[in-house]
């Protein structure tokens, strides 16, 4: 295991403090989402958790300096609060780019979580 690898699995590390919290408003938004871990590598063996219902949610990678929630179908969704502050000139995904000691609008991060399950459903109905 190499050395960033290492800090990425230390439970005390912020990015996987933020990720917990984040699992913990997907679950709290859409409490029939699952969670999976997808894309293991050398650098990354634990793989990369994504949350679906009905398709894909968000993904929540870390890297050194941040952690990066990218929502699979973010252009279509609102964002009245402006979450998204990465990938934004993108034809499809939109991400959330946070880095130590940034501060997620927790209800506002709810109503994306919702808003893309609710696209989701909507597409497999269509």
């Amino acid at each position: 295991m190499s050395d960033s690898s290492k800090v990425f699995s230390t439970r005390n590390d912020w990015r996987a403090e933020l990720l917990d919290r984040v699992r913990r408003l997907i679950q709290q938004a859409e409490p029939q989402a699952i969670e999976e871990r997808k894309w293991a590598k050398p650098s990354n063996p634990a793989g990369v958790p994504v949350w679906s219902l009905d398709g894909i949610i968000c993904t929540g990678e870390t890297y050194k300096d941040k952690v990066k929630l990218t929502f699979a179908r973010g252009a279509a969704l609102p964002d009245p609060h402006g979450l998204f502050n990465a990938g934004t000139d993108g034809k499809v995904r939109r991400a959330i780019d946070l880095q130590a000691g940034d501060t997620l609008d927790e209800p506002a991060f709810r109503d994306l979580v919702r808003a893309a399950a609710a696209l989701n459903r909507a597409s497999r109905k269509g």
